[in-house]
């Protein structure tokens, strides 16, 4: 047993009640604070209440969908603020003039060229009255936003408390420069214009420059300003009568009544009193939940690390719905719910899988604001899960498994919308991807799977598919060490595992262990009649020393699982398949030896403990048959039957099976599924009655129908003897 697993188990029984209350609360508290309208509805139904009068004036609400497209279109034709700084123009008109001076300063004196531009310094007003006419018409800086459009697009540039608006150009403003100036110069007349263009390019500064705050600003002011609503309720105003059909306008108003409604009542309740009301609901839930587990699954109620594992996935996807509902940013469709069942099923049974995963969807149900379609959707998607899941030790079975859990989700939403809508067109096909990435995120149950068996010290069906594998250490040893032993555990294992498929125990479980029961032989094989060949080493001991041999690959079977890891499932098979009998051949050779003396039965006594699981009880009938069977010399059903029935009657009577929950009616199954497969293991052939028949021997039945020793000179301990 993991050390995980027996630290929980020695807490008092009251941690678990304490881990139950802390449960209730903690989802308790993740609910609203307001009070849920009393209200069923949704489009094309019928209104089962009395007639609904408005209490109150209320707006009718327009739809999400429809106020948002409203803001899209306020930000996309949004004309973003600048704001005019006049100061831009004499600082240019001062960088030209210093730049000009100093290129004239550069030419070389009695040039003609900077005579005539000394006398008449045209150029430089030329220059200067280029500047005035570019900044009259505004020299802009692009925002970020606005640079890649690709078009012309509305400005409104603000210059002093005067607002106007401006088409610009979507293009570089230094372009648009430098395009304007080549032509102004082209056109001036002047015989040495190009004197200008480099002086002019280096000196325009953008004197229309981007206000962010002022635009988010306005933004904002015109996107608070949509009308959420269209129309007005008035109070004592009929909204749908009894019986009536919920048509979309009506729908309408009953959206906003609700909401309004929720509001209305919110500012005036009691949060205490609906804190009470959720914590009382969860409380019944999680104590019904408790309550199936004690009357139907007492092995799981009474281990606090079970108890963990299972309240465990009702505070994780409380939790979750919690966040998604707040935060809005994902629909509750997403979650993947039906990780809960699969992952439950693999390390315990379909019907606590199926009733964990009710329990959390009930309790989804209330945080969730989706209403009963969701609850609906859910449990049948559980109810697949549970069904189709049929291993997840196959890729092929999982994917599988997936694809029916997204056709029932993808199924019954369908089947919903068309009853809510009416048409095909209505359906809302975007809820589609988050039922998709539902189905998708369930393949987490996959690796989910070890990790939890790692935590908790479960052992799924994964883990014993990997363990069955004959190149496994442990199991080629024992091929090359006791290759007799191996083929003994062979037939153990087919053996256990045909009774354990009779009655619904784990087959897979009692397989793998009966592969491994009797490692411990690796350590001297010699000692033990499979692994003989002519020389047997116990002529050389002493019973007691013969005894401690057999006794001792017990010990060294659990010595071995545990230094090669295996799970303790597996190891609690090594340690109980002989339980507490004796090894009773050298128990009787040595009275016989030392007659009249005191005999410690403890030396050749098997350390224990006696079998408790129905897996236990089946592998160790079986081992013992197994072996009882290779003592019969050609037998014929008779001698099977005979020797089936006493071995299980010394089982009984050697007090075994005390406590085994394996019942008398599965035990009774179980023999007679082990009677037909060691008839045809041994080849009986049919046998044909005599002339005369004998009297029939005494039944071994009681009224209670519960097996009993067969009438024999032999004591039970002598049945043990021959088998050992």
């Amino acid at each position: 047993m993991s050390k995980f697993r027996k630290t929980f188990q020695n807490i008092p029984t009251i941690a678990k009640y304490l881990l139950v209350f802390l449960v209730i609360f903690f989802i308790s508290f993740l609910f609203p604070n307001n009070v849920r309208f009393k209200y069923q509805f949704d489009r094309g139904q019928t209104w089962q209440y009395e007639d609904l009068i408005a209490p109150f004036d209320y707006p009718i609400l327009k739809p999400k969908a429809e106020v948002e497209a409203a803001k899209t279109e306020i930000k996309e034709k949004f004309s973003p603020y600048y704001y005019f700084d006049n100061s831009i123009v004499k600082n240019t008109k001062k960088l030209f003039i210093s730049n000009f001076d100093k290129q004239i300063q550069n030419v070389g004196e009695g040039d003609q060229f900077v005579d005539v531009l000394t006398a008449t310094r045209r150029y430089k007003r030329y220059g200067i009255r280029l500047i005035d006419n570019f900044y009259r018409e505004g020299v802009y800086a692009l925002d970020s936003d606005h640079q890649t459009k690709g078009k012309d697009f509305v400005i409104t540039v603000l210059k002093g408390n005067t607002e106007y608006p401006k088409t610009i150009q979507a293009i570089p403003n230094s372009a648009v420069i430098n395009d304007r100036l080549a032509d102004s110069l082209f056109s001036s007349g002047l015989k040495e214009a190009d004197f200008l263009l480099p002086l002019l390019q280096n000196s325009f500064q953008p004197n229309i420059v981007y206000n962010d705050t002022l635009t988010q600003n306005f933004l904002t002011k015109a996107i608070t300003q949509v009308s959420t609503s269209n129309g007005l309720v008035k109070k004592g105003n009929l909204v749908i009568k009894k019986n009536g059909v919920v048509t979309d306008d009506i729908y309408k108003k009953l959206v906003s009544y609700k909401s309004q409604y929720e509001k209305e009542v919110t500012d005036k309740q009691s949060h205490l009193g609906v804190f009470i009301g959720y914590l009382l609901l969860t409380s019944i839930i999680v104590i019904v939940f408790l309550w199936f587990l004690q009357f139907n699954e007492p092995k799981i109620f009474g281990h606090f690390s079970n108890l963990v594992f299972l309240l465990l996935w009702l505070v994780i996807y409380s939790y979750l719905v919690y966040i998604v509902e707040v935060t809005s940013a994902v629909s509750v469709y997403m979650i993947p719910f039906c990780i809960v069942p699969i992952v439950v099923r693999n390390f315990y049974n379909d019907r606590l899988a199926l009733f964990t995963h009710i329990i959390i969807v009930l309790i989804a149900s209330f945080l969730s604001s989706l209403g009963y379609e969701f609850t609906f959707i859910t449990i049948l998607a559980g109810i697949v899960a549970v069904l189709a899941s049929g291993s997840t030790r196959y890729f092929t079975q999982f994917f599988r498994s997936i694809g029916l859990i997204f056709a029932a989700y993808a199924i019954s939403f369908l089947g919903l919308s068309l009853i809510r809508e009416g048409t095909i067109a209505g359906v809302d096909w975007g809820n589609y991807t988050w039922l998709f990435l539902n189905a998708f995120l369930t393949l987490l149950a996959f690796p989910l799977i070890p990790l939890l068996e790692k935590i908790f010290g479960f052992v799924s069906s994964v883990t014993l598919d990997e363990l069955s594998d004959m190149g496994r250490p442990l199991l080629k040893d024992l091929s090359i060490k006791a290759p007799g032993t191996l083929q003994h555990s062979l037939q153990v294992a087919n053996l256990s595992e045909a009774a354990a498929n009779k009655i619904g125990a784990n087959a897979q479980m009692v397989k793998v262990a009966a592969l491994y029961h009797d490692i411990g032989k690796m350590a001297q094989p010699e000692f033990y009649i499979e692994n003989q060949s002519g020389y047997n080493p116990h002529s050389e001991c002493t019973p007691l020393e013969s005894a401690k041999k057999i006794i001792e690959h017990i010990t060294k079977g659990v010595e071995m699982a545990k230094k090669n890891r295996l799970p303790s499932a597996i190891t609690n098979f090594i340690s109980s398949h002989h339980g507490t009998t004796r090894v009773e051949y050298f128990y009787r050779q040595h009275i016989d030896q030392n007659p009249g003396k005191e005999v410690d039965a403890s030396v050749f006594t098997y350390p224990g403990p006696r079998p408790i699981t129905k897996e236990e009880t089946i592998l160790m009938i079986a081992d013992s048959l197994e072996a009882a069977c290779k003592s019969l010399k050609t037998p014929t059903g008779q001698d099977i039957d005979k020797m089936v029935k006493n071995v299980i009657a010394g089982k009984i009577a050697n007090k075994q099976l005390e406590e085994s929950e394996l019942t008398f009616q599965e035990l009774e199954i179980c023999k007679a599924e082990w009677k037909k497969l060691l008839r045809s293991i041994h080849h009986v052939r049919v046998e044909y009655p005599k002339e005369k028949t004998a009297t029939p021997a005494p039944t071994i039945e009681n009224k209670d129908n519960k097996p009993l020793p067969p009438p024999t000179d032999k004591k039970p301990d002598d049945i043990e003897r021959k088998v050992d």
